[in-house]
């Protein structure tokens, strides 16, 4: 009886483990490469050029989408022609701080794995230092970690998804010590630019996100800024769904306004009427941010271009 009662408990153990090793020969190794790119862009709609530090010559830069359980396998790359060391720092990562996440010279490149334990939306941004200038010049951007659950009744599956990212304009790129003192502080950039989704407010503004009536419209934000929270808020309408941290588990629902601190992300569900076309203002409900730049025009419409926030399509450009 005991002997079948032990090889009851190994063949037990052989199958978990055997369970265990395929769970893992499963997940998904997705190679991820950014070139740290020291170069000039646009900070406006009028053209205004500013010199930007990024990831890929864009900010934000690029969407990072996984699977909870992937394996995110990590290049960074700092060209000899920039004059700033530079690094990576996923908030979703559980790595070590001083090796992953430790700074690279021009002319050097880091490599570096880590697996995606947990679903949700994170803010990675560049971590060397000075850091508030480093991001604030415009090294940020956000990995969603999909649930490996997948849709619920509780996460239902979104008609559009965008990605909405905000930070803060000091004017003058070099001055550290005042972006780390919050002086100095002109506008907020939403993707890069300000007021860049708000023609109501800005003339020279040609873009706004769309919808048609009744959809689920899924903002993923992340407040980029360096000093300042974020209180978002959708005008003429209400967060059907708010999940903290992007998290299916943390979710609030019929909120007008939630607070998002500095370097938290989050999934903003929105649904608009369905018996009529309507428009949205989605805002940092501070009155300094919204109206020196933190603005977005939802335009709820039956003829919303068919490809917009559908297909990977979450930054608009």
């Amino acid at each position: 009886m005991k002997n079948k009662f032990v090889k009851s408990l190994t063949l037990g153990g052989v199958a978990a483990a055997l369970m265990l090793s395929g769970s893992i020969a499963l997940a998904k190794t997705v190679h991820v490469k950014m070139i740290a790119k020291e170069t000039t862009i646009e900070i406006d709609n009028k053209g205004t050029k500013y010199p930007a530090w990024t990831f890929d010559g864009a900010i934000p830069g690029k969407v990072v989408r996984v699977k909870e359980g992937d394996v995110i396998d990590f290049e960074l790359v700092n060209p000899k022609s920039n004059k700033e060391s530079h690094s990576m720092d996923f908030h979703a990562a559980e790595v070590d701080v001083l090796d992953e996440f430790g700074p690279v010279k021009p002319g050097n490149t880091k490599h570096f794995k880590f697996t995606a334990k947990r679903a949700g939306v994170w803010m990675y941004h560049c971590g060397a230092s000075v850091m508030a200038q480093h991001i604030a010049r415009g090294m940020y951007g956000l990995i969603i970690v999909d649930p490996k659950e997948g849709y619920s009744d509780k996460f239902p599956k979104p008609d559009r998804e965008y990605v909405l990212a905000q930070g803060q304009y000091f004017p003058d790129a070099d001055d550290a010590k005042a972006m780390i003192a919050n002086k100095g502080w002109a506008g907020s950039l939403i993707n890069g630019k300000m007021f860049n989704y708000d023609p109501v407010h800005d003339p020279d503004s040609s873009l706004v996100l769309q919808s048609k009536p009744g959809e689920r419209v899924r903002i993923y934000f992340v407040n980029a800024n360096i000093n300042e929270p974020v209180a978002f808020h959708p005008i003429a309408g209400i967060w059907d769904k708010v999940y903290i941290n992007g998290n299916p588990e943390n979710v609030l629902e019929d909120m007008a306004t939630y607070n998002v601190a500095v370097s938290e992300a989050g999934i903003f569900d929105i649904v608009s009427p369905a018996d009529k076309p309507t428009n949205n203002a989605i805002v940092d409900h501070a009155m300094q941010a919204a109206l020196r730049g933190a603005i977005t025009v939802l335009m709820n419409k039956p003829d919303a271009d068919p490809k917009a926030g559908k297909n990977g399509n979450y930054i608009v450009r």
